[in-house]
């Protein structure tokens, strides 16, 4: 009898744990999107999701997903990182703290979704492929990775206010 309690209380706990989480995911808001261009191509769609949109996106989770129409080298990805953090984020031991979420970068196809999530709650950067989890990072300046596109010098300037306005 003690022994089914306990799976039982183990369940509900299982239960209650995925729907926290599930239920943390789905008050994300999207608040905006843009084209993602490489020169004059351009190479995907980029979405950018928060808790509050009217809110400044340092202070609370949120959430990017990249959706692409172009293959792209695992290599590109990892250059453009290092390249956007080192223009956003001055401090270079800062910067190193991020190498391990870049060396996640996988190569994609057209058709892939890569997703980058901020909870600020655990302080946790998780980078996915396709639904598919590559790695996390937790550390308290773990949201200054998003500097690469919401940065003062992003990636691209258009991009930003797209996803931002």
């Amino acid at each position: 009898m003690a022994t089914a309690f306990q799976k039982i209380a183990i369940g509900m706990t299982l239960l209650l744990g995925s729907f926290s989480s599930w239920a943390q995911a789905q008050s994300l808001n999207q608040c905006g999107n843009g084209l993602l261009m490489v020169g004059q191509k351009q190479v995907g769609m980029a979405s950018y999701f928060a808790q509050n949109c009217n809110q400044p996106w340092k202070e609370q989770t949120i959430q990017m997903d990249f959706s692409y129409t172009q293959n792209i080298p695992e290599w590109a990805f990892k250059r453009a990182a290092i390249h956007l953090l080192k223009r956003n984020v001055k401090d270079p031991n800062i910067q190193a703290i991020f190498n391990p979420i870049s060396d996640l970068y996988r190569p994609v196809r057209s058709g892939d979704l890569y997703r980058l999530k901020y909870s600020h709650a655990t302080q946790t950067l998780s980078l996915s492929l396709n639904r598919k989890n590559l790695g996390q990072l937790q550390h308290p300046l773990a949201q200054q990775y998003f500097n690469i596109w919401l940065g003062p010098q992003p990636f691209s300037a258009k991009l930003k206010q797209q996803l931002l306005n």
